[in-house]
Protein backbone atom coordinates (compact mmCIF):
# COMPACT_ATOMS: atom_id res chain seq x y z
CA UNK A 1 0.00 0.00 0.00
CA UNK A 2 3.20 3.74 -1.29
CA UNK A 3 2.05 6.68 -2.53
CA UNK A 4 0.92 9.66 -4.46
CA UNK A 5 3.36 11.04 -6.98
CA UNK A 6 3.57 11.87 -10.66
CA UNK A 7 4.52 9.55 -13.46
CA UNK A 8 8.20 8.94 -13.60
CA UNK A 9 10.74 6.63 -15.19
CA UNK A 10 10.79 2.95 -14.34
CA UNK A 11 13.18 1.75 -11.64
CA UNK A 12 12.73 4.57 -9.18
CA UNK A 13 11.71 4.28 -5.57
CA UNK A 14 8.20 5.41 -6.48
CA UNK A 15 6.70 1.96 -6.96
CA UNK A 16 5.50 1.31 -3.47
CA UNK A 17 2.46 -0.41 -1.97
CA UNK A 18 -0.35 1.99 -1.11
CA UNK A 19 -3.36 0.22 0.37
CA UNK A 20 -5.23 3.46 0.94
CA UNK A 21 -5.39 4.27 -2.74
CA UNK A 22 -6.18 2.58 -6.01
CA UNK A 23 -4.01 -0.51 -5.78
CA UNK A 24 -6.94 -2.80 -6.42
CA UNK A 25 -7.64 -1.48 -9.88
CA UNK A 26 -5.00 -3.42 -11.73
CA UNK A 27 -2.65 -0.47 -11.49
CA UNK A 28 0.52 0.41 -9.64
CA UNK A 29 -0.08 0.63 -5.87
CA UNK A 30 -0.06 4.42 -6.04
CA UNK A 31 -2.87 4.33 -8.59
CA UNK A 32 -0.71 4.60 -11.71
CA UNK A 33 0.50 1.97 -14.09
CA UNK A 34 4.29 1.47 -13.99
CA UNK A 35 6.25 2.84 -16.92
CA UNK A 36 7.56 0.22 -19.30
CA UNK A 37 7.08 -3.55 -19.39
CA UNK A 38 7.04 -5.29 -16.04
CA UNK A 39 9.16 -8.38 -15.36
CA UNK A 40 7.45 -11.63 -14.41
CA UNK A 41 7.25 -12.51 -10.75
CA UNK A 42 9.80 -15.05 -9.50
CA UNK A 43 8.82 -18.61 -10.17
CA UNK A 44 6.13 -17.66 -12.67
CA UNK A 45 6.11 -17.88 -16.42
CA UNK A 46 5.88 -14.65 -18.37
CA UNK A 47 2.91 -16.30 -20.09
CA UNK A 48 0.40 -17.12 -17.39
CA UNK A 49 -1.78 -20.16 -17.81
CA UNK A 50 -5.14 -19.16 -19.21
CA UNK A 51 -8.00 -18.94 -16.79
CA UNK A 52 -10.41 -21.82 -17.26
CA UNK A 53 -14.14 -21.35 -17.05
CA UNK A 54 -15.52 -23.79 -14.51
CA UNK A 55 -19.10 -24.74 -13.68
CA UNK A 56 -20.38 -23.56 -10.32
CA UNK A 57 -18.42 -25.47 -7.73
CA UNK A 58 -17.91 -25.35 -3.98
CA UNK A 59 -15.37 -26.80 -1.58
CA UNK A 60 -16.91 -27.71 1.77
CA UNK A 61 -14.86 -27.77 4.97
CA UNK A 62 -11.82 -26.23 3.30
CA UNK A 63 -9.19 -25.47 5.93
CA UNK A 64 -6.92 -22.48 5.41
CA UNK A 65 -3.42 -23.66 6.21
CA UNK A 66 -1.48 -20.41 5.87
CA UNK A 67 -1.33 -17.02 4.16
CA UNK A 68 0.90 -16.66 1.10
CA UNK A 69 2.78 -13.66 -0.28
CA UNK A 70 -0.14 -11.92 -1.98
CA UNK A 71 -2.21 -12.06 1.21
CA UNK A 72 -4.31 -14.98 0.01
CA UNK A 73 -5.25 -17.88 2.25
CA UNK A 74 -4.04 -21.28 1.03
CA UNK A 75 -6.03 -24.48 1.45
CA UNK A 76 -6.08 -27.84 -0.33
CA UNK A 77 -9.09 -29.61 -1.80
CA UNK A 78 -9.55 -33.37 -1.47
CA UNK A 79 -7.27 -34.19 -4.42
CA UNK A 80 -4.51 -32.05 -2.98
CA UNK A 81 -4.89 -29.17 -5.42
CA UNK A 82 -4.21 -25.69 -4.07
CA UNK A 83 -7.11 -23.32 -3.41
CA UNK A 84 -6.42 -19.62 -2.83
CA UNK A 85 -9.04 -17.62 -0.95
CA UNK A 86 -8.76 -13.92 -0.04
CA UNK A 87 -9.85 -12.41 3.28
CA UNK A 88 -9.21 -15.58 5.23
CA UNK A 89 -7.10 -16.40 8.29
CA UNK A 90 -4.97 -19.46 9.11
CA UNK A 91 -7.21 -22.02 10.79
CA UNK A 92 -10.44 -20.87 9.13
CA UNK A 93 -12.70 -23.72 7.99
CA UNK A 94 -14.88 -22.41 5.21
CA UNK A 95 -17.21 -23.25 2.37
CA UNK A 96 -15.51 -21.78 -0.65
CA UNK A 97 -17.03 -20.94 -4.03
CA UNK A 98 -14.66 -21.41 -6.97
CA UNK A 99 -14.30 -18.25 -9.03
CA UNK A 100 -11.74 -19.49 -11.55
CA UNK A 101 -9.17 -22.15 -12.23
CA UNK A 102 -5.65 -21.73 -13.58
CA UNK A 103 -4.03 -25.06 -14.37
CA UNK A 104 -3.96 -27.06 -11.15
CA UNK A 105 -4.74 -24.03 -8.99
CA UNK A 106 -8.19 -22.89 -7.90
CA UNK A 107 -9.17 -19.38 -6.86
CA UNK A 108 -12.23 -19.08 -4.67
CA UNK A 109 -14.21 -16.73 -2.44
CA UNK A 110 -15.69 -17.31 0.99
CA UNK A 111 -19.26 -18.56 0.71
CA UNK A 112 -19.59 -19.29 4.43
CA UNK A 113 -17.28 -19.45 7.45
CA UNK A 114 -18.02 -22.78 9.07
CA UNK A 115 -15.52 -22.43 11.92
CA UNK A 116 -13.59 -19.17 12.30
CA UNK A 117 -9.91 -19.08 13.09
CA UNK A 118 -9.02 -17.94 16.62
CA UNK A 119 -7.04 -15.19 14.86
CA UNK A 120 -10.23 -13.61 13.53
CA UNK A 121 -11.63 -10.28 14.74
CA UNK A 122 -14.47 -8.13 13.48
CA UNK A 123 -13.18 -5.90 10.64
CA UNK A 124 -13.56 -2.18 11.20
CA UNK A 125 -14.89 -1.68 7.67
CA UNK A 126 -17.67 -4.09 6.78
CA UNK A 127 -17.28 -3.45 3.04
CA UNK A 128 -13.76 -4.47 1.97
CA UNK A 129 -14.12 -2.48 -1.23
CA UNK A 130 -14.53 0.64 0.88
CA UNK A 131 -11.44 -0.09 2.94
CA UNK A 132 -8.82 0.81 0.35
CA UNK A 133 -7.07 -2.56 0.30
CA UNK A 134 -7.14 -3.51 4.01
CA UNK A 135 -7.08 -7.24 3.33
CA UNK A 136 -5.81 -8.21 6.83
CA UNK A 137 -8.19 -6.15 8.95
CA UNK A 138 -10.09 -9.29 10.01
CA UNK A 139 -6.93 -10.71 11.66
CA UNK A 140 -5.70 -9.79 15.16
CA UNK A 141 -2.82 -7.39 14.88
CA UNK A 142 -0.24 -9.54 16.68
CA UNK A 143 -1.16 -12.38 14.32
CA UNK A 144 -0.80 -10.09 11.29
CA UNK A 145 2.79 -9.39 12.35
CA UNK A 146 3.54 -13.09 12.82
CA UNK A 147 2.00 -13.96 9.44
CA UNK A 148 4.18 -11.38 7.70
CA UNK A 149 7.26 -12.90 9.31
CA UNK A 150 6.20 -16.31 8.00
CA UNK A 151 5.63 -14.89 4.50
CA UNK A 152 9.15 -13.42 4.46
CA UNK A 153 10.68 -16.68 5.75
CA UNK A 154 8.81 -18.69 3.13
CA UNK A 155 10.16 -16.46 0.34
CA UNK A 156 13.68 -16.77 1.73
CA UNK A 157 13.37 -20.56 1.74
CA UNK A 158 11.69 -21.06 -1.64
CA UNK A 159 13.16 -18.24 -3.73
CA UNK A 160 16.36 -17.11 -2.03
CA UNK A 161 17.09 -20.77 -1.17
CA UNK A 162 18.70 -19.82 2.13
CA UNK A 163 19.66 -22.77 4.31
CA UNK A 164 19.70 -22.35 7.23
CA UNK A 165 17.07 -19.64 7.31
CA UNK A 166 17.98 -16.52 9.27
CA UNK A 167 15.57 -15.56 12.05
CA UNK A 168 13.06 -12.97 10.83
CA UNK A 169 11.61 -10.49 13.30
CA UNK A 170 8.92 -8.10 12.11
CA UNK A 171 8.86 -4.80 13.99
CA UNK A 172 5.22 -3.85 14.62
CA UNK A 173 3.76 -0.42 13.99
CA UNK A 174 3.17 1.65 17.10
CA UNK A 175 -0.15 2.64 15.52
CA UNK A 176 -1.97 -0.27 13.85
CA UNK A 177 -4.64 2.24 12.82
CA UNK A 178 -4.53 5.93 11.83
CA UNK A 179 -0.96 5.74 10.57
CA UNK A 180 -1.14 6.92 6.96
CA UNK A 181 0.09 10.46 6.34
CA UNK A 182 -0.64 10.27 2.62
CA UNK A 183 -3.24 8.76 0.33
CA UNK A 184 -4.87 9.11 -3.07
CA UNK A 185 -8.60 9.57 -3.49
CA UNK A 186 -10.58 8.80 -6.62
CA UNK A 187 -13.51 10.94 -7.81
CA UNK A 188 -16.47 9.75 -9.87
CA UNK A 189 -17.86 12.97 -11.29
CA UNK A 190 -21.11 11.32 -12.40
CA UNK A 191 -22.11 9.61 -9.17
CA UNK A 192 -20.36 12.02 -6.83
CA UNK A 193 -18.53 9.17 -5.10
CA UNK A 194 -15.18 10.07 -3.52
CA UNK A 195 -12.99 7.34 -2.10
CA UNK A 196 -11.12 4.29 -3.33
CA UNK A 197 -11.43 1.98 -6.30
CA UNK A 198 -13.27 -1.28 -5.60
CA UNK A 199 -11.22 -4.43 -6.05
CA UNK A 200 -10.14 -5.21 -9.62
CA UNK A 201 -12.23 -2.38 -11.05
CA UNK A 202 -12.40 1.33 -11.66
CA UNK A 203 -15.63 1.70 -9.69
CA UNK A 204 -15.20 4.37 -7.05
CA UNK A 205 -16.51 3.39 -3.61
CA UNK A 206 -17.70 6.40 -1.65
CA UNK A 207 -16.17 6.79 1.81
CA UNK A 208 -16.43 9.41 4.51
CA UNK A 209 -13.79 8.03 6.88
CA UNK A 210 -10.79 5.70 6.55
CA UNK A 211 -9.50 3.95 9.71
CA UNK A 212 -5.87 4.00 8.60
CA UNK A 213 -5.57 7.72 7.85
CA UNK A 214 -4.02 10.02 10.42
CA UNK A 215 -6.43 12.61 11.79
CA UNK A 216 -4.77 15.33 9.70
CA UNK A 217 -4.99 13.26 6.51
CA UNK A 218 -8.60 12.37 7.29
CA UNK A 219 -9.29 16.10 7.58
CA UNK A 220 -8.04 16.52 4.00
CA UNK A 221 -10.49 13.87 2.81
CA UNK A 222 -13.29 15.72 4.58
CA UNK A 223 -12.16 18.97 2.95
CA UNK A 224 -12.16 17.33 -0.49
CA UNK A 225 -15.69 16.05 0.04
CA UNK A 226 -16.87 19.47 1.22
CA UNK A 227 -15.19 21.19 -1.75
CA UNK A 228 -16.85 18.78 -4.17
CA UNK A 229 -20.27 19.39 -2.63
CA UNK A 230 -19.68 23.14 -2.95
CA UNK A 231 -18.73 22.83 -6.63
CA UNK A 232 -15.10 23.81 -6.02
CA UNK A 233 -13.58 20.67 -7.56
CA UNK A 234 -12.91 20.97 -11.31
CA UNK A 235 -15.14 18.82 -13.51
CA UNK A 236 -12.02 17.31 -15.09
CA UNK A 237 -10.60 16.07 -11.77
CA UNK A 238 -10.56 12.32 -11.24
CA UNK A 239 -7.88 11.86 -8.56
CA UNK A 240 -6.53 13.90 -5.65
CA UNK A 241 -3.52 13.29 -3.44
CA UNK A 242 -3.57 14.14 0.25
CA UNK A 243 -0.30 14.46 2.18
CA UNK A 244 0.41 15.83 5.64
CA UNK A 245 3.79 16.75 7.11
CA UNK A 246 5.05 18.09 10.40
CA UNK A 247 4.88 21.38 8.53
CA UNK A 248 2.55 21.86 5.60
CA UNK A 249 -0.07 19.73 3.88
CA UNK A 250 -1.04 18.94 0.32
CA UNK A 251 -4.48 18.46 -1.19
CA UNK A 252 -4.24 18.69 -4.95
CA UNK A 253 -4.96 16.91 -8.19
CA UNK A 254 -2.32 14.31 -8.89
CA UNK A 255 -2.02 15.85 -12.35
CA UNK A 256 -0.91 19.18 -10.86
CA UNK A 257 2.10 20.50 -12.80
CA UNK A 258 3.81 21.78 -9.65
CA UNK A 259 3.17 20.19 -6.28
CA UNK A 260 3.25 21.90 -2.90
CA UNK A 261 5.94 21.10 -0.33
CA UNK A 262 5.79 19.55 3.12
CA UNK A 263 8.46 18.85 5.73
CA UNK A 264 8.98 15.83 7.95
CA UNK A 265 11.45 14.99 10.71
CA UNK A 266 12.67 11.39 10.77
CA UNK A 267 15.50 10.22 12.99
CA UNK A 268 16.39 13.77 13.91
CA UNK A 269 16.83 14.83 10.26
CA UNK A 270 14.56 17.24 8.39
CA UNK A 271 13.28 16.29 4.94
CA UNK A 272 11.54 18.57 2.49
CA UNK A 273 9.63 17.03 -0.39
CA UNK A 274 6.64 17.70 -2.59
CA UNK A 275 3.51 15.67 -3.12
CA UNK A 276 4.83 14.17 -6.32
CA UNK A 277 7.92 12.73 -4.58
CA UNK A 278 7.95 9.40 -2.81
CA UNK A 279 8.11 9.40 0.97
CA UNK A 280 6.94 6.65 3.28
CA UNK A 281 3.42 7.07 4.69
CA UNK A 282 3.93 5.53 8.15
CA UNK A 283 6.39 7.92 9.76
CA UNK A 284 6.84 5.97 13.00
CA UNK A 285 7.85 2.79 11.19
CA UNK A 286 9.96 4.81 8.76
CA UNK A 287 12.01 5.85 11.77
CA UNK A 288 12.43 2.18 12.76
CA UNK A 289 13.46 1.34 9.19
CA UNK A 290 16.06 4.11 9.22
CA UNK A 291 17.48 2.87 12.52
CA UNK A 292 18.00 -0.59 11.00
CA UNK A 293 19.78 0.77 7.91
CA UNK A 294 22.01 2.88 10.15
CA UNK A 295 22.78 -0.14 12.32
CA UNK A 296 24.12 -1.84 9.21
CA UNK A 297 25.95 1.36 8.34
CA UNK A 298 27.72 1.32 11.70
CA UNK A 299 29.08 -2.15 10.92
CA UNK A 300 30.13 -0.94 7.48
CA UNK A 301 32.09 2.02 8.85
CA UNK A 302 34.73 -0.44 10.04
CA UNK A 303 35.58 -0.83 6.32
CA UNK A 304 37.17 2.26 4.89
CA UNK A 305 35.26 3.60 1.91
CA UNK A 306 32.27 5.62 0.78
CA UNK A 307 28.54 4.91 0.82
CA UNK A 308 26.17 4.55 -2.13
CA UNK A 309 22.43 5.21 -1.81
CA UNK A 310 20.70 3.74 -4.85
CA UNK A 311 17.09 4.75 -5.63
CA UNK A 312 17.75 7.44 -3.01
CA UNK A 313 14.56 9.51 -3.43
CA UNK A 314 14.75 12.74 -1.41
CA UNK A 315 17.66 11.43 0.66
CA UNK A 316 16.02 9.55 3.55
CA UNK A 317 19.12 7.39 3.96
CA UNK A 318 21.63 9.68 2.25
CA UNK A 319 21.53 12.47 4.83
CA UNK A 320 22.31 10.40 7.94
CA UNK A 321 24.80 8.31 5.95
CA UNK A 322 26.66 11.52 5.14
CA UNK A 323 27.21 11.96 8.89
CA UNK A 324 28.87 8.55 9.08
CA UNK A 325 30.91 8.24 5.89
CA UNK A 326 33.49 10.55 4.37
CA UNK A 327 31.43 10.66 1.16
CA UNK A 328 27.96 9.62 -0.03
CA UNK A 329 26.72 9.28 -3.60
CA UNK A 330 22.97 9.06 -4.15
CA UNK A 331 21.39 7.95 -7.43
CA UNK A 332 17.75 8.60 -8.36
CA UNK A 333 15.93 8.78 -11.70
CA UNK A 334 13.21 11.26 -10.65
CA UNK A 335 14.55 14.79 -11.10
CA UNK A 336 12.38 16.64 -8.52
CA UNK A 337 13.42 14.11 -5.84
CA UNK A 338 17.09 14.71 -6.68
CA UNK A 339 16.57 18.46 -6.23
CA UNK A 340 15.02 17.91 -2.81
CA UNK A 341 17.83 15.52 -1.82
CA UNK A 342 20.39 18.22 -2.65
CA UNK A 343 18.39 20.79 -0.69
CA UNK A 344 18.00 18.46 2.30
CA UNK A 345 21.74 17.77 2.36
CA UNK A 346 22.53 21.49 2.26
CA UNK A 347 19.97 22.28 4.98
CA UNK A 348 21.68 19.65 7.16
CA UNK A 349 24.94 21.57 6.76
CA UNK A 350 26.64 18.68 4.97
CA UNK A 351 28.94 19.04 1.98
CA UNK A 352 30.22 15.50 1.51
CA UNK A 353 27.34 14.21 -0.62
CA UNK A 354 26.61 14.16 -4.33
CA UNK A 355 23.38 13.23 -6.09
CA UNK A 356 23.06 11.90 -9.62
CA UNK A 357 19.88 12.06 -11.66
CA UNK A 358 19.89 8.80 -13.64
CA UNK A 359 18.22 5.39 -13.75
CA UNK A 360 20.20 3.26 -11.30
CA UNK A 361 20.76 0.38 -13.72
CA UNK A 362 22.16 2.74 -16.36
CA UNK A 363 24.42 4.55 -13.90
CA UNK A 364 25.84 1.33 -12.48
CA UNK A 365 26.56 0.03 -15.98
CA UNK A 366 29.02 2.87 -16.58
CA UNK A 367 32.62 3.10 -15.45
CA UNK A 368 32.44 3.83 -11.71
CA UNK A 369 36.05 2.93 -10.83
CA UNK A 370 36.82 6.56 -9.87
CA UNK A 371 34.53 6.10 -6.86
CA UNK A 372 37.19 4.04 -5.13
CA UNK A 373 36.41 1.67 -2.30
CA UNK A 374 32.75 1.30 -1.31
CA UNK A 375 32.07 0.36 2.28
CA UNK A 376 28.26 0.30 2.01
CA UNK A 377 25.69 0.19 -0.77
CA UNK A 378 22.05 0.79 0.15
CA UNK A 379 19.47 -0.08 -2.47
CA UNK A 380 15.72 0.45 -2.17
CA UNK A 381 14.25 -0.42 -5.58
CA UNK A 382 10.64 -0.46 -6.81
CA UNK A 383 8.46 -3.49 -6.14
CA UNK A 384 9.84 -5.24 -9.21
CA UNK A 385 13.21 -5.41 -7.46
CA UNK A 386 16.68 -4.48 -8.64
CA UNK A 387 17.11 -7.48 -10.96
CA UNK A 388 20.11 -9.65 -11.73
CA UNK A 389 21.73 -7.38 -14.33
CA UNK A 390 21.65 -4.36 -12.03
CA UNK A 391 23.03 -6.41 -9.15
CA UNK A 392 25.83 -7.76 -11.35
CA UNK A 393 26.82 -4.17 -12.10
CA UNK A 394 26.66 -3.33 -8.39
CA UNK A 395 28.83 -6.28 -7.40
CA UNK A 396 31.49 -5.17 -9.89
CA UNK A 397 32.04 -2.24 -7.51
CA UNK A 398 32.76 -4.70 -4.66
CA UNK A 399 30.88 -3.00 -1.81
CA UNK A 400 31.95 -4.52 1.50
CA UNK A 401 28.40 -4.36 2.88
CA UNK A 402 24.96 -4.10 1.29
CA UNK A 403 21.71 -2.95 2.92
CA UNK A 404 18.88 -4.28 0.74
CA UNK A 405 15.50 -2.62 1.33
CA UNK A 406 12.28 -3.89 -0.26
CA UNK A 407 8.49 -3.83 0.02
CA UNK A 408 7.90 -7.17 -1.76
CA UNK A 409 9.03 -10.48 -0.19
CA UNK A 410 9.19 -12.36 -3.52
CA UNK A 411 11.33 -9.90 -5.49
CA UNK A 412 13.36 -9.22 -2.35
CA UNK A 413 14.14 -12.94 -2.06
CA UNK A 414 15.01 -13.10 -5.76
CA UNK A 415 17.49 -10.27 -5.36
CA UNK A 416 18.98 -11.94 -2.29
CA UNK A 417 19.39 -15.18 -4.24
CA UNK A 418 21.27 -13.34 -6.97
CA UNK A 419 23.51 -11.61 -4.44
CA UNK A 420 24.36 -14.87 -2.69
CA UNK A 421 25.31 -16.35 -6.06
CA UNK A 422 27.48 -13.28 -6.71
CA UNK A 423 29.56 -13.70 -3.55
CA UNK A 424 27.58 -12.23 -0.64
CA UNK A 425 26.35 -13.78 2.60
CA UNK A 426 23.09 -12.81 4.28
CA UNK A 427 23.89 -11.62 7.79
CA UNK A 428 20.39 -10.59 8.93
CA UNK A 429 16.83 -10.02 7.71
CA UNK A 430 14.26 -7.89 9.48
CA UNK A 431 10.72 -6.90 8.60
CA UNK A 432 8.89 -3.66 9.38
CA UNK A 433 5.11 -3.40 9.44
CA UNK A 434 4.82 -0.23 7.40
CA UNK A 435 1.24 -1.04 6.36
CA UNK A 436 -0.83 -2.60 9.19
CA UNK A 437 -4.15 -4.20 8.23
CA UNK A 438 -2.67 -5.22 4.85
CA UNK A 439 -0.39 -8.04 3.68
CA UNK A 440 2.32 -5.55 2.66
CA UNK A 441 5.57 -5.44 4.61
CA UNK A 442 8.88 -3.59 4.35
CA UNK A 443 12.08 -5.63 4.64
CA UNK A 444 15.77 -4.89 5.26
CA UNK A 445 18.62 -7.36 4.81
CA UNK A 446 22.29 -6.96 5.65
CA UNK A 447 24.66 -8.71 3.26
CA UNK A 448 28.43 -8.86 3.51
CA UNK A 449 31.03 -9.74 0.90
CA UNK A 450 32.10 -13.37 1.29
CA UNK A 451 35.66 -13.80 2.43
CA UNK A 452 37.72 -15.71 -0.15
Amino acid sequence: MTDSRSRRPARTRSDRPNPASSDKAGSRPDGRRPAGPQPPRPGRSRHQRPTQEVPERYFDNLKIERIVGDGLGLGFEEDGLAVFVPRTAPGDIIRAKVTRRQGKVFHAAIDNIIAPSPMRVEPRVADYDASGGLDFMHIRYEDQVAIKGAIISDALRRIAKLDPLPPVEVVPSENPWHYRSRAEFQIDQKSGAIGYFAGASHRVVDIEESPVLTLDTQALLTTLRDDFAAGLVPKSASEYRAITGDTGSVLEQTASPKSRQVMREVGGELYRYSGECFFQANIGVTNDLLIEVLRIAEEATTDDGIALDLYCGVGLFSIPLARRFRRVVGVEAFGPAVSFAEENLAQAGLKNGRFVEAPVEHWLAGDRSPLGKIALAVFDPPRSGAGKETLEHLVRLKPAHIAAVSCDPATFARDLYDLTQLGYDVMSVRGFDMFPQTHHVEIVAHLQARQT
